[in-house]
């Protein structure tokens, strides 16, 4: 029996949502799973994966666009396959601003009633003021991603795809 097939498809402005799904991808190849990472934009079809992880930034208030119109664009398909969904940014993770981060996640998916996801996550975030143009080049750099966190969930994810793969 050949490991299940998992999309990680990211939506990043920056960089730093790319990095996670890297990291994500590389976890749950170590679990046994065969993977293959994606910018949300540019996937064409899900039709071959046994499960498909979505991730992007938080910007603003609302979830990344590549990866809201993954979600709507290839719903019928995603709601066959085992979906996990995450989200970044806050800034620190103290509760109120992972809560609220949170809740412009839901928020998103909310779109996509038909989805449930086996896993819904958001870490802390990332600002490399070197990326972004004037004015956000002046904010003071952050880096709130907790990576034992990261892959912690990303057992999870690889538990409920395959539960021999953990």
């Amino acid at each position: 029996m050949s490991a299940p097939n998992v999309l990680v498809a990211y939506a990043s402005k920056h960089g730093t949502t790319r990095e996670v799904a890297e990291f994500i991808a590389r976890t749950l190849e170590t679990r046994g799973l065969a993977v293959e990472v994606e910018e949300a934009a540019r996937v064409d079809s899900i039709a071959h994966y046994d499960a498909v992880v979505v991730g992007g930034g938080l910007y603003m208030g609302r979830w990344h666009k590549d990866a809201r119109r993954l979600l709507e664009r290839d719903r019928r398909d995603l709601a066959g396959v085992r979906l996990a969904v995450f989200g970044m940014g806050p800034d620190e993770l103290e509760e109120s601003k992972v809560v609220e981060s949170r809740k412009q996640l839901d928020r998103a998916l909310a779109a996509t009633p038909e989805l449930t996801p086996v896993a819904v996550a958001v870490f802390g975030g990332a600002l490399k003021p070197e990326t972004w143009r004037f004015p956000f080049s002046r904010l003071p750099a952050f880096d709130a991603r907790d990576w034992d966190e990261i892959e912690e969930w990303a057992d999870q994810v690889a538990a409920s795809i395959s539960p021999v793969a953990v």
